[in-house]
């Protein structure tokens, strides 16, 4: 299982939770499982998040793996300016 941390405006679509666990293996999986277990989380995902992994924010796709263990967060989608 991996414990996924949201931004502070996902915590009302997911009955208040800062953290929820999904069973995941990347990022893929990790963002399709958030949607299976709360479906409210469609339209966030589906507008744009950024995936953080042990600190590094993923930018390379849906297929980055997730290791055991990891510190994982899902923030509102970060761009450069």
């Amino acid at each position: 299982m991996v414990e996924v941390h949201l931004w502070s405006g996902l915590r009302s679509l997911t009955g208040g939770r800062e953290v929820v666990e999904v069973e995941a293996s990347n990022t893929g999986e990790l963002l399709r499982a958030l949607v299976r277990a709360y479906p409210q989380l469609e339209g966030p995902i589906d507008a744009g998040v950024s995936v953080a992994i042990d600190g590094r924010v993923i930018a390379s796709g849906l297929t980055e793996p997730i290791p055991e263990g990891s510190e994982v967060y899902l923030m509102q989608r970060l761009r450069g300016g």
